[in-house]
């Protein structure tokens, strides 16, 4: 293992520390708890939004704090959830009224946590809250079917918070940023690629294996098994796999505006995502659909993993316009368009 840390057992602590430090004017943290952050600059009257999970997905979770995107964060252990009470914690920080939308990806240990703390902020805090959970895995799915159940959180929650955190901007009540952010959370798409394993600090070693020239489809954020291993592709082939798996399981039809995502995992240079990004847009326009918005960069990695993955989302003149609203926070930055 070769990182920049001091302790294994202190690497987020101090990640976390750095963050308030450089970021003094965006975040706070809740019960001296650095493991649970709100933005600095509440809006009285608006739907809180909370999300949460492991850490080691920067800019993902924490990173969308913000204006016009999310309220506050429970933030874990690397690539684990955060507890109900740190969650709890946050809701209460960010509740002002309105009511908060819970929204975090579909993980086992996320979905019973939020559930327990939604519990107590009912009866213990009388705070009223709504939880949509994203599940946009493909690989998490038979093409063309397949329950929601079996898919895993990944890249897609950029969507689902973009277009939930526009919507409470601009004081929509609790019912109807819940009914947003299940619209976006159901019409996204993530399939995913990876070239290499990453490494969790506590453990100090790769945690899979991929051999120098093997590739695996539909990998997961944390390393859970994927579609497909084999050889190493070029990028023109592995774009083609990975699109036709993507387009077969997505409500994408002909005709449509797509937002798209190209999202690195860590350790892939921007210069490839863009390469795998004109293949994306080729097959779009083969297929007859129109990209009305593309984002490309980092925005949920996995530690130092190299890969990428690729997002799709139909668009109605509703999600556009959430989609073009303004935001701000630390790690993402948008104009209104």
């Amino acid at each position: 293992m070769k990182k920049f840390l001091n302790q294994a057992e202190d690497f987020i602590p101090e990640m976390l520390e750095g963050i308030y430090l450089a970021h003094p004017d965006a975040f706070r943290l809740v019960n001296d708890d650095p493991h649970c952050l709100v933005a600095a600059r509440p809006v009285p009257g608006k739907v809180g939004i909370v999300t949460g999970g492991g850490s080691g997905h920067l800019p993902l979770f924490l990173g969308y704090v913000g204006q016009g995107m999310l309220d506050g964060c429970a933030i874990g252990d690397v690539f684990q959830s955060p507890s109900p009470a740190q969650i709890l914690a946050v809701t209460q920080a960010v509740d002002r009224g309105a009511g908060v939308l819970y929204l975090y990806g579909n993980y086992n240990g996320d979905i019973f946590n939020f559930d327990m703390a939604a519990e107590m902020a009912d009866m213990e805090c009388d705070i009223r809250t709504a939880t949509v959970v994203a599940a946009d895995d493909s690989a998490g799915a038979v093409p063309g079917g397949g329950e929601a159940a079996t898919r895993r959180g990944v890249a897609g929650i950029f969507f689902v918070y973009k277009c939930a955190g526009a919507s409470a901007a601009r004081m929509d009540d609790l019912e109807t940023v819940q009914r947003i952010a299940q619209k976006a959370g159901e019409r996204v798409r993530t399939l995913g690629v990876a070239l290499s394993p990453c490494i969790v600090p506590r453990i100090g070693k790769p945690g899979f294996h991929i051999g120098d020239r093997e590739m695996e489809i539909g990998m997961g954020i944390h390393g859970e098994s994927g579609i497909r291993r084999g050889p190493q592709l070029n990028a023109e082939s592995i774009a083609e796999e990975m699109m036709s798996w993507l387009l077969a399981d997505s409500p994408c039809q002909q005709g449509d505006e797509v937002a798209v995502l190209i999202n690195g995992l860590g350790a892939t240079p921007l210069e490839e995502l863009y390469l795998m990004y004109r293949h994306v847009h080729q097959i779009l326009a083969e297929s007859h659909m129109r990209v009305f918005r593309v984002w490309i960069g980092e925005f949920a990695t996995a530690m130092e993993m190299t890969g990428m993955s690729i997002s799709l989302m139909p668009v109605d003149e509703e999600l556009k316009t959430l989609l073009n609203a303004g935001a701000d926070t630390p790690m993402f930055r948008q104009f209104s368009a």
